[in-house]
């Protein structure tokens, strides 16, 4: 299959990780920014056939797994209220809020349904226009223009039954966090390929060139994924760092001006929470005061409750990249995809998840 077969060619696999043996000279940590490009690192064994001298540092790029217990707490809340219906993606409903999950909720009788897309939503809301209809939007810039055009419709059709509860995350403010941390070590980053499809690659320019530190934007097929870790080397070595695109078969550099287009209409830049990190400023999407009546935070008058995060669960750390998941002493232990304590032991994009069930006896026990 043209772009995919080749791209999981274990010759090519083979010869790139030969040319990296031979050119690394230094001691390097990279982190993959997106859960999806954890799960092929780990899932097809790239971790263990790196010079030992590369590090991969799992980043935050999970947006389940970054979406704020408050968040999910409100989700169940609107779940639960009478006349209410609420609507998510499917890796949504076992991230645990406070005290359940959404699927929890569900077994107790919340109105809880599966879509596809939002759109889906919105036809729902629009043939029961006796129940209110409010969508979980959750992710980064990849899921904000479907979102983002649920709300369009529903204005256009004249759906007043619909709204979203959004919890959509930035990536650029994320990692410029992560190079503020003053425990960094990271010294260059693999961007996530599905992220840059929407936005292109044109913001993570200044990043690059205000902290001096190498980006290259990949895939998440083994060739993609290597070739990216090839060009930062080869940018680490030559002391050269520079935003460059390895996924260009799908990246343009201004990405995909229609989608941009349907964020900006409906969506402005704020601050966000992100679960296990904090606020971090700028870093997420609000909507426009035009489109108040299909924000779901303003429709309901939602009860005002601390949420505090568990304290056993060191999910945070693993998001920051400080902290692998075989270094938490409850991974496997406690916290397994049956019993999660963390939203990245729940999500098929968790860095946790992926090292459960993907990993070597190298590093876990059950494999």
């Amino acid at each position: 299959m043209k772009y995919l077969d080749e791209y999981r060619n274990g010759e090519i696999v083979k010869k790139i990780i030969e040319r990296l043996y031979e050119r690394v000279k230094g001691n390097y940590h990279i982190m993959e920014i997106c859960g999806g490009q954890t799960h092929s690192l780990v899932k097809n064994g790239i971790i263990d056939l790196l010079p030992p001298t590369i590090t991969m540092v799992h980043g935050p790029g999970c947006p389940v797994c970054v979406t704020p217990i408050s968040l999910i707490d409100q989700a169940i809340e609107l779940a639960h209220t009478p006349g209410v219906v609420l609507f998510s993606f499917g890796d949504m409903i076992r991230v645990p809020g406070s005290e359940k999950s959404l699927l929890s909720a569900q077994s107790e009788g919340a109105s809880v349904k599966i879509v596809y897309s939002p759109l889906d939503a919105v036809k729902y809301a629009r043939l029961n226009p006796d129940v209110e209809v409010v969508f979980f939007a959750v992710g980064f810039e990849t899921t904000a223009p479907a979102n983002a055009l649920s709300v369009l419709q529903a204005e256009l059709l004249g759906v007043g039954n619909y709204s979203i509860l959004a919890s959509h995350v930035l990536v650029p403010p994320a990692m410029e966090a992560i190079l503020n941390d003053e425990e960094n070590k990271i010294d260059g980053f693999l961007a996530a390929g599905h992220v840059c499809t929407v936005m292109g690659t044109d913001e993570y320019e200044p990043l690059a060139k205000k902290y001096n530190v190498p980006i290259v934007v990949t895939g998440f097929e083994p060739v993609d994924l290597l070739k990216g870790i090839e060009q930062l080397v080869k940018q680490l070595e030559a002391k050269d760092p520079s935003v460059t695109n390895q996924y260009r078969r799908v990246v343009k550099p201004e990405g995909n001006v229609h989608a941009k287009s349907a964020i900006s209409k409906v969506f402005e830049i704020s601050d966000r929470e992100w679960r296990g990190i904090g606020v971090i400023p700028n870093s997420g999407y609000k909507i426009k005061n035009k489109y108040r009546w299909f924000d779901a935070s303003i429709k309901f008058d939602f009860k005002k409750r601390a949420t505090p995060p568990p304290t056993e669960c060191r999910s945070g750390e693993v998001l920051k990249g400080k902290l692998k998941p075989i270094d938490c002493p409850l991974f496997e232990k406690v916290c397994k995809p049956e019993n999660p304590l963390g939203a990245p032991m729940v999500s098929s994009e968790g860095a946790c998840a992926a090292y459960y069930h993907f990993a070597t006896l190298k590093y876990t026990s059950h494999a």
